[in-house]
């Protein structure tokens, strides 16, 4: 497959039926971040939209990704900042968070970051990979396997795997990643303490989604595996009366909010910029420094950029699509800028949503426009997603990481040092943060290499 010539009608099509594909994983990524679901239906627009005008790719789509949702839950602390704040004081925090992000791409796409992205080393971003699916699959199973994800984590907090979190943090205090491996160790030891109706939910739509599309007619576009187990999850509870944790209420926007472009009226809500600015990030979440939120910050658009380089550099080498480095970066600073104006978590590009692009016919970066203006046009009824049961959402994203996460083929084929490398990575990202696996692996990786150097040098001489 080349390089497609523009079609507007494929561009329209393809648009509709990635809007239509993706809402199950809008509610289930908002979720993860530690918010209401029907947030990441009313804040996905926006950045798409501001995306799709800045990118050159006909193809790559960005958003709320699994990774971006579980960097920023980890980043804030999100789950304790809810807790002791609220939930609007928390979707504030991810919004101020999201425009931070925004700028730092925006200031390394000036300072040649870009290019040098490229050159991360492989066992560092495999090891990373890993340790952040693991984290996925540690955000999406309290929800799915029992009705109330809360009782997961009272039930770690009394067991011996409460006593190992509190001495991992106790030692190293940033370890927000060990809490979500223990739920993991403490679900898979004690099956006795599922909920039955919400485990079978979960565990029959997850192999659904990973397996229904052999069965399903090849006529059916991508993705609607996804809507098909969603769906049926959602008539189940309406007509059964599920009583487990559902999406619940999505509000309707107020008829005079909005922006208007003078005829036009765009249905989104925008968030107070100079409030956001003035949200106590720094205060409550990095130590009171604004220099370690610029770092971090600057970390976050430095590992979201990976996977645009993932997503084109494949599409370069598949179809002859070329990219920019500079213009993508500048392009994911753009769309976090208007994810935060809008209250929505950091976007970057995603890997599943741009295949399905390319597979279904998408000749430009119009469709992914169509995509956006679907999403902010229909959010007015997306209130029948309000009945869907968690544990279907919490399948969606489980299906996406779960066969790496137990199969990891890439890091066990990584060899010598670069093994030693990708697996600390891993570990380190699993049981701290993917900020500071991340940074740990680039330093097991310099580290090594210049012992691996002097090494080959002494047996030179």
């Amino acid at each position: 497959m080349e390089a497609p010539s523009f079609n507007p009608i494929s561009d329209i099509v393809s648009g509709a039926i990635m809007a239509a594909t993706s809402v199950p994983q809008l509610i289930a990524y908002a979720e993860t971040v530690g918010y209401a679901g029907y947030r990441g239906l009313s804040t996905a627009g926006p950045p798409l939209l501001a995306w799709g005008f800045a990118t050159g790719s006909p193809w790559m789509n960005a958003g709320v990704t699994s990774l971006t949702a579980v960097m920023a839950k980890t980043d804030l602390g999100g789950e304790a900042y809810a807790a002791q704040y609220g939930e609007e004081a928390y979707v504030e925090l991810v919004a101020a968070y999201s425009l931070y992000v925004g700028v730092a791409s925006a200031v390394m796409a000036l300072v040649g970051f870009g290019k040098l992205a490229q050159k991360a080393p492989t066992a560092v971003k495999t090891g990373f990979k890993w340790g952040c699916e693991l984290g996925v699959l540690s955000s999406a199973l309290p929800n799915g396997l029992y009705a109330f994800g809360s009782k997961l984590k009272s039930n770690v907090a009394t067991s011996v795997f409460g006593d190992i979190v509190k001495t991992v943090k106790g030692v190293v205090p940033g370890a927000t990643g060990v809490s979500g491996v223990c739920n993991i160790l403490y679900a898979v030891t004690n099956p006795q303490t599922w909920d039955v109706v919400a485990a079978l939910l979960f565990i029959s739509c997850t192999l659904f989604v990973m397996k229904g599309k052999a069965y399903l007619p090849k006529s059916l576009p991508p993705g609607s595996e996804v809507v098909l187990a969603t769906a049926a999850a959602t008539v189940f509870s309406v007509f059964y009366g599920y009583e487990g944790g559902v999406v619940g209420e999505i509000p309707t926007l107020d008829g005079d909010a909005g922006l208007s472009l003078g005829p036009i009226k765009i249905p989104i809500e925008v968030m107070d910029i100079k409030a956001l600015l003035n949200v106590p990030i720094a205060e409550r979440c990095f130590g009171g420094s604004m220099v370690k939120l610029f770092i971090t910050a600057s970390i976050f658009s430095a590992i979201n950029f990976l996977s645009i380089v993932g997503i084109a550099s494949g599409f370069e080498s598949d179809n002859n699509v070329s990219w920019s480095a500079p213009r993508e970066l500048i392009a994911q600073g753009v769309s976090n800028i208007a994810a935060g104006a809008v209250g929505s978590a950091p976007v970057s590009g995603s890997m599943s949503r741009s295949l399905v692009s390319r597979m279904t016919g998408a000749t430009s970066k119009l469709a992914c426009i169509i995509t956006a203006l679907l999403w902010i046009y229909m959010m007015p009824y997306m209130s029948v997603m309000s009945p869907t049961p968690k544990a279907a959402l919490s399948a969606v994203i489980v299906s996406a990481v779960v066969k790496n996460v137990v199969m990891p083929k890439k890091l066990l084929a990584l060899k010598g040092n670069d093994f030693i490398v990708g697996v600390g990575t891993a570990v380190t990202t699993a049981i701290t943060s993917p900020t500071l696996g991340f940074g740990a692996g680039m330093v097991m990786y310099i580290v090594i290499s210049a012992v691996a150097g002097k090494d080959s040098k002494k047996k030179v001489a």
